[in-house]
């Protein structure tokens, strides 16, 4: 079986959605299964990815609201001769997957119905959700009822008649799709499968004293700090004023903060630090050495993560697999793995968070249980296992869209049927996270 997977969300350097690609190109290179991967870039070219694997980069504009990201617009599979339409005739996968929700649907849509242009086959097309398009038009446009309404327009009517059949990362992200998907008439499924974490390369077994004083004497920290830790983008949807709510609330005394990431927010964040009066913060800007990172994951005492909307969280779970204290709010993606026996989840307020970075601080018998569940947990969502799953839902739900499969015991949530107005006439949906 060979698949396509295309996606703007790509950064060559960081983000969850190229860290998930190159563990599914590397276990595909493993297993034998070719899968080629189209992403935008700076130039047009193809970059081999072992035996099995290749990206294609195509030349595409930075993204307007974010220029750390780069777009590959309709013109650049609509008009005749493109790079994406002789991609996709010289590749003829089984599968295309669409991981993006803006510009990107027409395309599915066009494959999907035998109408995009010098295209002359059909494969199995599926929609790919790593992200709520409601929370983001929250962060970056406007959290307004229209907007609220806009969404919910879009989702059912535009975006899921698209595709065939969806993916989601969460439950929490699976929720939009599963509201939408209320009354059409052609049945498609949802089904919902998590990304991983490198146990091997994250772990406890990394912490030492004598590195954990040469980081703090690095930042300036004073020795016998906690130290705390974020990775993560510097970006509007992450949530970050809630870093410097905590710092405040924490005070200058017994703790310091290190930032491990770049991007936009980065001088806004500086300066609110700056302004709030906190000192305690060292920004590391982007870790691109893993074993640097993961060093850094081990020896630091608690990670703070603030986004309470996040769609699943790569980096809350290197840092439970490195055996740090995880605190996040109880709510989004986090919670398919965290929970009460292995993290500290509480409200998003920096009252909240500073409490339970206090409580880690005291340490106790309860801290170093739930650190020791908090790797076991980890350990079951191992990359390698995550990619395999992939692999297998994408000749899974190929079998199901051509008709060798039926379907109908397949971990799914199923679309129900509605009249032309979108209203159900039967419901039979059961939520599953596989």
């Amino acid at each position: 079986m060979k698949t396509l997977h295309l996606t703007n969300s790509w950064h060559a350097a960081s983000g969850g959605i190229s860290t998930f690609y190159r563990a599914v190109l590397e276990e595909a290179n493993r297993t034998g299964h070719e899968m080629r991967l189209v992403v935008p870039g700076d130039t047009t070219r193809t970059e081999e990815v072992g035996a099995f694997g290749r990206i294609n980069y195509i030349e595409a504009p930075q993204a307007p609201l974010n220029p750390s990201y780069r777009v590959i617009y309709p013109q650049r599979y609509l008009l005749p001769g493109t790079a994406l339409q002789r991609i996709l005739n010289d590749e003829r996968p089984d599968l295309v997957e669409v991981c993006e929700k803006y510009t990107m649907p027409y395309f599915a849509g066009l494959l999907r119905t035998g109408r995009l242009p010098g295209v002359r086959f059909r494969p199995t097309v599926v929609g790919l959700s790593c992200e709520r398009m409601d929370e983001n038009l929250a962060v970056y446009l406007t959290h307004s009822k229209w907007g609220r309404e806009f969404c919910s327009w879009y989702i059912k009517w535009i975006y899921f008649p698209m595709f065939d059949h969806h993916v989601t990362v969460s439950p929490h992200v699976a929720g939009e799709l599963v509201e939408a998907s209320k009354g059409h008439k052609v049945r498609r499924g949802i089904w919902t499968a998590p990304m991983g974490v490198e146990c091997e390369r994250f772990t406890p077994t990394l912490r030492c004293e004598t590195s954990g004083e040469a980081l703090r004497s690095q930042l300036g920290a004073p020795a016998g700090a906690t130290l705390l830790l974020y990775v993560g983008r510097l970006a509007r949807e992450k949530n970050l004023k809630l870093l410097v709510e905590t710092m405040v609330r924490l005070g200058a005394e017994s703790y310091w903060l290190a930032i491990a990431g770049d991007g936009q927010c980065r001088a806004e964040l500086s300066a609110a630090f700056g302004a709030r009066g906190v000192a305690n913060v060292s920004f590391l800007g982007h870790v691109g050495d893993k074993g640097s990172l993961a060093s850094l994951y081990a020896n630091a005492d608690v990670f703070l993560h603030p986004n309470p909307r996040e769609p699943f969280g790569i980096a809350p779970l290197e840092a439970m697999a490195s055996g740090l204290a995880l605190v996040a709010p109880n709510s989004g993606g986090v919670t398919e793995y965290a929970n009460a026996t292995n993290a500290w989840l509480t409200e998003a307020t920096g009252e909240a968070f500073a409490g339970a970075v206090r409580s880690i601080r005291e340490g106790g018998t309860e801290v170093r249980v739930r650190m020791i569940e908090a790797r076991r947990t980890a350990e079951r969502f191992r990359w390698q296992a995550a990619a395999a799953r992939f692999l297998e839902l994408y000749r899974e739900i190929h079998e199901v869209t051509t008709g060798r499969r039926t379907g109908e015991k397949s971990g799914a949530v199923w679309s129900t049927p509605g009249n032309a107005f979108g209203r159900e006439t039967k419901s039979n949906q059961i939520v599953v996270s596989l």
